[in-house]
């Protein structure tokens, strides 16, 4: 106690017409304010940044509460040199909307060893401008900060860190992304809650929720994501550095049911005014989506979440600033990638899914569940590593491992997976909506089929950029795939394509066909699809024709006519280890493709040439 020591800075007790939770600087001094419930005593330390010593101690004066806060103004407060706790009725707390927590230890999980920072400095942003990308144009990459350059074959210097991800900017605009969705990088919150598990791991020790989907300090960024000792400064220069490179920047925000609608919204609009954000990814409490999409604050940004019925048109003037991300196309796009029976129908229905009011956003797989590699290798969990006894992690992944369990040499196996990995690919990008890869998918990184290394900050949970290195001709087909998909308009449209011929040009927007021509065979056991778009659509004069076949045997496709003076050409193939042909070759039939080959997909470009 500080009963018998000078006191250094004067206090002023007085109430304020109005207060923000937290601290915040005025002209002169720093006003703190506090949640505290009638009756409860509040006291605010104040401690020297460096020696860690408690240099001041206050208590929060009953009289000067505004509602359920209590504030008071520390006079000529030499904020960079301090930092502050809160006490309630003896026990130690911190500030919820603390700009950057200071532990006093490396590894600490609870408030006794954790200080609140002042962040008050202006940040030069050098002129910065948010990308503005639609929905329709967004090519998405998930995330996680500490995961994608933790590796030690990352080739970046700032390894699992903010500075990390800045140098692999190159990589991502090279590889055509210009929108990263990250998962959660603000502080965890000190204090970690047993979760509710399985009764035979009651024993066990509690798992440490390494991704950060959890209740936390959400205005503070994660100080083990920062190479250096100013985590603010680094992840405000790596959004702008993403912002110059063209390229958007979108966080997952989990938000309990205990979390008032004030501090999301607080939350939100911070990370807007402060760090520049472009959207967010609500989780969790989705309902308080209704009162942030009404916000004017918040109009123009982002908002993501499971299920956005009943909210998404709340701001009629936001303009399509609203998506949907959940895992329906995931689970069909799965199923008839492994070839099952009566799923053709929804799969077309994903493949078209589009809206002109919300974006729609298309991923085969997420932070949660398979990686791509292991989606093909894998019918089942792996999760021995998590301490859990392989009983945490979906049980059903509509996986199918091509014959063989994890890793294979069987050359036949690992050639079908090579295929089936860019079937995935074209499935997801070549379907209206916005697409969503899964970082490092692109060169086949793998987590040894563990579905779920939520609590791993290990090479399991690492990207595997050794994988980049070993596949270099997978990421070489994602990137001409993504372009392909910029460079066709009718692939991301800003509305739903219409299955009819409004524009009277002689074919309609889209048309489905199999072994006969304009018929579309949706049977319970069908399990091929022709797919034709109109160029004409979207103000372009080429036709794309997409043949998927995903039985275990050949198939006939039935063609089309075009107009006179056209021609199929190929584009694509995925039964090709180069499955991008230099030139598009001329099709030497003109009315079927006979002897199709199993679980492949091909691309036909129609356009001007050979009759």
């Amino acid at each position: 106690m500080l009963q018998n020591r000078q006191k250094l800075w004067t206090v002023e007790k007085s109430a304020a017409l109005f207060c923000t939770p937290g601290a915040v600087k005025e002209r002169d001094g720093v006003r703190f304010t506090v949640a505290a419930k009638k009756g409860q005593k509040a006291d605010l330390l104040l401690y020297d940044k460096k020696s860690g010593a408690l240099m001041q101690e206050e208590t929060f004066p009953d009289e000067a509460a505004i509602g359920g806060l209590r504030t008071m103004k520390v006079i000529g407060l030499p904020w960079k040199q301090c930092t502050y706790q809160f006490r309630i009725d003896g026990e130690m707390a911190g500030d919820p909307y603390a700009a950057l927590l200071c532990p006093q230890k490396e590894e600490t999980e609870s408030w006794e060893d954790i200080r609140c920072g002042m962040v008050f400095a202006a940040y030069d942003w050098q002129g910065d401008k948010k990308p503005a990308i639609a929905w329709e144009d967004a090519v998405m990459y998930h995330l996680h900060v500490r995961n994608y350059t933790r590796h030690p074959r990352s080739q970046v210097r700032g390894k699992g860190t903010f500075k990390g991800l800045q140098e692999k900017i190159p990589y991502l605009k090279d590889l055509g992304i210009n929108q990263v969705k990250l998962m959660p990088v603000y502080e965890p919150a000190p204090l970690i809650k047993q979760k509710k598990r399985h009764p035979v791991m009651c024993a066990l020790p509690a798992k440490k929720d390494y991704w950060g989907y959890g209740t936390g300090n959400y205005f503070a960024p994660r100080r083990s994501f920062a190479a250096t000792a100013d985590p603010v400064k680094e992840l405000k220069d790596c959004i702008r550095a993403f912002h110059e490179s063209g390229i958007e920047v979108l966080l997952d925000m989990y938000f309990s049911r205990e979390v008032s609608i004030r501090t999301a919204l607080d939350c939100l609009t911070f990370w807007v005014r402060e760090y520049h954000i472009d959207g967010f990814h609500i989780m969790g409490n989705e309902d308080i989506c209704c009162y942030l999409a009404g916000d004017p604050l918040l109009a123009g940004t982002k908002l993501l979440a499971g299920n956005i019925s009943g909210w998404w048109n709340v701001r009629k003037d936001s303009g399509r600033s609203f998506g949907e991300c959940n895992d329906g196309f995931l689970v069909d796009m799965r199923r008839i990638l492994k070839g099952d029976e009566g799923v053709l129908e929804a799969a077309a229905w994903r493949g078209r899914r589009n809206s002109a009011e919300f974006g729609i956003i298309n991923y085969m797989t997420n932070h949660d569940g398979f990686t791509l590699q292991d989606l093909v290798s894998y019918d089942n969990k792996h999760n021995g590593e998590n301490g859990e006894q392989n009983t945490d992690g979906a049980d059903c992944n509509f996986s199918w491992n091509c014959g063989a369990e994890g890793a294979c040499k069987k050359k036949a196996v690992i050639t079908l997976r090579k295929k089936q990995v860019r079937n995935a690919f074209l499935l997801m990008l070549l379907a209206q909506g916005t697409p969503m890869l899964l970082a490092g998918d692109e060169f086949g990184n793998s987590q040894g089929g563990n579905n779920n290394p939520y609590c791993l900050d290990s090479s399991v949970s690492w990207v595997d950029w050794s994988a980049y290195q070993k596949n270099r001709e997978l990421t070489d087909f994602v990137k001409k795939a993504i372009a392909f998909r910029k460079e066709h308009k009718i692939l991301h449209l800003a509305k739903e394509l219409q299955l009819s011929d409004y524009k009277s040009c002689g074919c309609p927007d889209l048309s489905y066909h199999s072994n006969r021509a304009w018929y579309g065979d949706f049977a319970y056991n069908s399990r091929q699809l022709g797919v034709m778009l109109c160029g004409l659509y979207a103000g372009e004069e080429e036709y794309l024709y997409i043949a998927y076949n995903f039985n275990p045997l050949p198939q006939e496709f039935a063609l089309p006519k075009l107009p006179v003076g056209y021609a199929w050409h190929i584009a694509i193939d995925t039964g090709r280890d180069d499955a991008f042909l230099t030139e598009p070759v001329p099709l030497d039939v003109s009315e079927r493709i006979k002897e199709f080959p199993e679980r492949t997909v091909v691309v036909l470009i129609g356009k001007k040439g050979i009759k």
